[in-house]
C-alpha cells in the first residue's frame, strides 16, 4: 500500500512560479513510476508529467512542456513539480499518483496509476 500526499499548492499571477511536492509512505519496497495529473472543474483529470522509478526519465504534456519540471529524491521519498511561467489554464487541482506499470507508455494513462494523493489547489490569475 502507498500513501501520497501533495502539498506546495496556492494561488499566484500570471507569469509567477509555483513548487508542488509529493510525499510518499510505502509498505512495499518496490519502485514505483510518478506523475502529476490535474482536473480543473468540469474537465476530466488529464496527465501533465511523469518520471521513471529511477529519475532518470521524464514525460510531459505538450501543454506543460518547457514550463514545468518534474523530480524525485528517492531517499526522501518525495516527488517534485516545479511550475514556471504559469497561465490561467493551469489553475486546477493537482494530483500526485503512483505505478508500477513496467512500460513508459503507461505514464501518461490515468488507468494505469494504482494510488492517488488528496489533491492540491492550484490557482493562476490574470
Amino acid at each position: 500500500q502507498v500513501q501520497l500526499v501533495e502539498s506546495g499548492g496556492g494561488s499566484v499571477q500570471t507569469g509567477g512560479s509555483l513548487t508542488l511536492s509529493c510525499a510518499k509512505s510505502e509498505r512495499a519496497v518496490s519502485n514505483y513510476a510518478m506523475g502529476w495529473f490535474r482536473q480543473a472543474p468540469g474537465k476530466e483529470r488529464e496527465f501533465v508529467a511523469a518520471i521513471s522509478p529511477s529519475g532518470g526519465s521524464t514525460y510531459y504534456a505538450n501543454s506543460v512542456k518547457g514550463r514545468f519540471t518534474i523530480s524525485r529524491d528517492n531517499a526522501k521519498n518525495t516527488v517534485s513539480l516545479h511550475m514556471n511561467s504559469l497561465k490561467p489554464e493551469d489553475t486546477a487541482v493537482y494530483y500526485c499518483a503512483a505505478t508500477r506499470a513496467y512500460y513508459t507508455s503507461s505514464y501518461f494513462r490515468r488507468e494505469e496509476y494504482n494510488y492517488w494523493g488528496q489533491g492540491t489547489q492550484v490557482t493562476v490569475s490574470s
